[in-house]
C-alpha cells in the first residue's frame, strides 16, 4: 500500500452506493484481503465460510441466497473499510440496492458489523427457497408494460420488483405470470425479456411472510440514528431515524425497489459524484442512464482502489 492517507478537497457533493444480488464473482474481495488490513478485518469478522465462498466459490454455491447476500455485503464492506484506511473521505448520502442498503445502513453508523452480518444472514435465510420468479425488462414503453403486467395478472401474481433505470424494470411474482407478462411484452414489440437466475419472487408481495417474520428478528438488534442521510429503497427518501430503519427494513423484503428514483433524488440534493463500492460495476452502469452527467467511480479490487485514490489525488474535486 504505502500511500497513506489523503484529504481530498472538493466542494461536489458525493454519495456511496452499494451493489446488490448479481454482482458476486468468485475470487472477490481476495486482493483486498491480501493487502488491506481494514478489509481483512471485515472479512475475518464474516468467517471462514464466506471467506471461502468469496475467494474460491464455486459460482454455483455463490449463486445461491442464502449464499449471496452475506459475501456481497461483507465483501462490499471489506472494500469500504480499504477505502476508509487510505483516504479521509465522508459521503453526503448513501445508498444500497436491495442487500446493499445494509451496507449503506453500515457506512452511516446505523449498524455495527457484527449486527450487518447478523441480520443480512437472517435475511438471506427468510428468503431462500421462496416461490415465484423474476425477470428483466429492457425499453418498455410505460403503457406497454402496464397493459401487458395487468394481462399477465389473470394468470397469477405478478408486479413490478425494481426500477434499476429509465429503460430497465424487473418484473417479479408467480412464475406462470411472470413467464405470461414475458411472452406478452415480447409480442408487443419489447425487445428483451431476460429471465433472472433467482431463488423467489424477491420484492413482491410473496416475501411479506418474511419480512414480518425479519421484524420479529429485528426487535432487540441495536439500530442507531445515521451519520450520513441514507436514500431507502422502499420510498426513495433520505432516513436517518433509527426507529424508521428498523420499520423500513422489514417493508424492503417484500416492496419495490425504487432506484432510479433514489439517484434522482440524490442528483436533486446536489450530487455529482459517485463512488460504487463492491463487486462489479452494475449500479455505475445503471447510472449512466439515470445520471448521465454524474461522475461515477468503482471500488471492487486492489486496482481499482488505487486508481480512485490517484484521481482524488491528482485532481481537485470542486
Amino acid at each position: 500500500m504505502g500511500r497513506g492517507h489523503c484529504q481530498i478537497e472538493r466542494g461536489d457533493m458525493l454519495a456511496f452506493l452499494f451493489p446488490g444480488q448479481g454482482s458476486q464473482t468468485a475470487g472477490m474481495g481476495k486482493d483486498l484481503y491480501d493487502n488491506y488490513k481494514a478489509a481483512r478485518h471485515v472479512f475475518d469478522t464474516a468467517g471462514e465460510r464466506i471467506k471461502t465462498l468469496c475467494f474460491e466459490g464455486p459460482e454455483e454455491s455463490l449463486k445461491q441466497t442464502i449464499n449471496t447476500q452475506p459475501a456481497v455485503v461483507a465483501m462490499s464492506i471489506a472494500a469500504l473499510e480499504a477505502l476508509k484506511s487510505e483516504l479521509d473521505i465522508t459521503p453526503d448520502y448513501t445508498a444500497g440496492h436491495s442487500l446493499g442498503e445494509y451496507c449503506a445502513m453500515y457506512s452511516a453508523g446505523v449498524l455495527s458489523l457484527e449486527n450487518t452480518l447478523k441480520l443480512i444472514q437472517k435475511r438471506a435465510q427468510l428468503m431462500s427457497g421462496q416461490a415465484g420468479s423474476m425477470a428483466a425488462v429492457l425499453n418498455a414503453d410505460e403503457e406497454v408494460l402496464k397493459k401487458c403486467i395487468e394481462e399477465a395478472n389473470k394468470t397469477g401474481y405478478i408486479d413490478i420488483a425494481n426500477y434499476n433505470s429509465p429503460s430497465q424494470v424487473v418484473i417479479t411474482g408467480d412464475e406462470a405470470a411472470v413467464a405470461k407478462a414475458g411472452e406478452l411484452l415480447l409480442a408487443n414489440g419489447v425487445k428483451r425479456v431476460i429471465p433472472l437466475a433467482v431463488s423467489g419472487a424477491f420484492h413482491s408481495k410473496c416475501m411479506k411472510e418474511a419480512g414480518e417474520n425479519f421484524a420479529d428478528f429485528i426487535s432487540d438488534i441495536e439500530i442507531n440514528n445515521a451519520l450520513i442521510p441514507v436514500i431507502t429503497n422502499v420510498d426513495a427518501q433520505p432516513t436517518v431515524s433509527a426507529a424508521d430503519f428498523r420499520k423500513k427494513m422489514p417493508e424492503q423484503i417484500y416492496s419495490p425497489v425504487y432506484w432510479t428514483q433514489t439517484i434522482q433524488k440524490m442528483v436533486q440534493e446536489g450530487v455529482e459524484i459517485f463512488i460504487e463500492i463492491g463487486p462489479g460495476k452494475v449500479l455505475a452502469g445503471l447510472n449512466k442512464k439515470i445520471a448521465p452527467e454524474a461522475k461515477v467511480y468503482n471500488i471492487y479490487d486492489k486496482l481499482s482502489l488505487e486508481n480512485l485514490l490517484e484521481e482524488f489525488k491528482t485532481v481537485k474535486i470542486n
